[in-house]
């Protein structure tokens, strides 16, 4: 969060960024973007503020994302494609270099200059390319297929997109991403917020 705040910062031009103004836009309190930002070294001038880059290098680099990353996309379809064609995830140091699919009508295709390969093709294309995060974007049936691939690759993290649990080795790192988890969360903040107020004493 600190990092997309601060690259924000700074293309709008912002070099310098007070504790107190990074608090309020990351919504939490100033002695706690301290505490937070003192993990990552001395940073800081006293009725200064933080130098914005300073601070996005040296996070950057604790979160192992000061060099790019090579993925692998497995599942070409609605999703798949919208992400391939989604220009940050390379200016955050994540490219893309391969996708892959079981489909005979996607095999083949091109999408945004990289060409659909087959996934039985993953082991050797992920050796040649050293590729070293998958990005599971299948059906949730495809899921678990999609993940032996990976891990069968020796790909040690992936992201999965799809609605579905996967069963990886110990060694390899999963995060999920569904969209359904937000909006129930979201609908349910809604619903609170609609229902009656309890009445308190003497009301």
């Amino acid at each position: 969060m600190y990092v997309q705040v601060l690259e924000s910062f700074k293309r709008e031009g912002t070099q310098v960024v007070s504790s107190e103004l990074l608090a309020r836009t990351c919504n939490v309190n100033p002695s706690q973007i301290r505490k937070d930002l003192a993990y990552f070294g001395e940073f800081g001038v006293r009725g200064v503020g933080y130098h914005v880059q300073d601070l996005i290098t040296a996070i950057k680099r604790s979160l192992g994302v000061d060099r790019m990353w090579k993925c692998a996309l497995v599942g070409v379809g609605n999703l798949g494609k919208a992400l391939l064609r989604h220009r940050e995830f390379k200016y955050r140091g994540y490219d893309i270099v391969a996708a892959f699919d079981c489909d005979p009508f996607k095999i083949g295709e091109e999408v945004t200059g990289l060409e659909v390969v087959c996934t039985r093709r993953l082991k050797e294309t992920a050796r040649d390319l050293d590729i070293e995060i998958g990005l599971i974007t299948t059906p949730p049936d495809r899921a678990q297929r999609a993940a032996n691939f990976l891990t069968e690759a020796a790909i040690k993290g992936i992201i999965n997109f799809a609605p579905a649990r996967i069963t990886v080795p110990a060694d390899v790192h999963v995060e999920y991403v569904d969209f359904f988890h937000h909006l129930y969360a979201v609908s349910f903040s809604i619903t609170l917020d609609q229902r009656p107020k309890a009445q308190t004493v003497g009301d």
